[in-house]
């Protein structure tokens, strides 16, 4: 095939997590994630165009100039069409960012659950996924949805989330102290700006660190321009509830 000096994608691995959002961004199917970092598979698959750089997090992904092949269209069609006869989270990018309503199990699949499982707590997730940088805006079931933002060291501590918080909320988790606060901003601005959110709920840890997380949320709607009913609960490390309270 022949190269010709051209705008293409360039990932620089060391900012890259791997968390693939810029594979689902692909219109052309060119990135794929191998060994936890995201890779342009063929050149001849990447029109240049960038589509990709608005999903990334990090900042890992830029358009350069430089001698590649040719983009070729017939070739990215085959391509996809391929892509399509495979299983479905290997078209649609990471696994995890693949969105899922979840329904209660059917009592023929209770019956297939160990019985030291069954006889525990039923899950009260009615989605996937969950973390936050890869519940995209638009899922269908953040529409109209009583949010539940949940520091992830809560699920740890608190053993009854499920029961106390979690049923009938839409939940996204993550955590403030290792991940991108202004990726955060952004993402919480968008879902509040097209979803329709009813109320948020924001539980954290007693640990400093985790203070953060509800003022994201705020900036979020401050940046939205919404006004939405919100309330905070901070869960102790040997489990307790230590305080609720309502943020205006």
């Amino acid at each position: 095939m022949m190269k010709i000096t051209r705008k293409i994608i360039e990932i620089n691995e060391e900012l890259c997590d791997g968390c693939g959002n810029c594979v689902v961004g692909c219109a052309e199917g060119a990135l794929q994630i191998v060994d936890g970092k995201a890779k342009v598979i063929a050149e001849k698959f990447c029109d240049g165009l960038g589509a990709c750089i608005g999903d990334c997090p990090t900042g890992a992904l830029k358009i350069i100039e430089r001698e590649a092949d040719e983009f070729d269209e017939a070739a990215v069609e085959a391509h996809l069409s391929s892509l399509s006869k495979q299983a479905p989270e290997m078209s649609s990018g990471c696994p995890s960012a693949k969105v899922e309503m979840l329904t209660p199990m059917s009592s023929c699949q209770q019956a297939n659950v160990p019985a030291t499982f069954s006889e525990s707590q039923d899950s009260a997730l009615s989605h996937w996924p969950v973390q936050i940088r890869l519940v995209p805006p638009d899922a269908p079931f953040l529409k109209g949805a009583s949010l539940l933002v949940v520091a992830d060291c809560v699920p740890v501590a608190f053993p009854s989330l499920h029961r106390d918080f979690l049923q009938g909320k839409a939940v996204m988790m993550g955590c403030p102290k290792f991940d991108d606060a202004d990726m955060y901003i952004e993402k919480f601005a968008q879902i509040f700006a097209v979803a329709g959110i009813r109320d948020i709920t924001v539980l954290i840890m007693e640990v400093p660190c985790c203070s953060g997380l509800p003022m994201m949320v705020q900036k979020g709607l401050a940046k939205a321009g919404k006004t939405v009913p919100m309330e905070q609960a901070v869960i102790g490390t040997r489990g307790q509830i230590l305080k609720r309270q309502t943020i205006a």
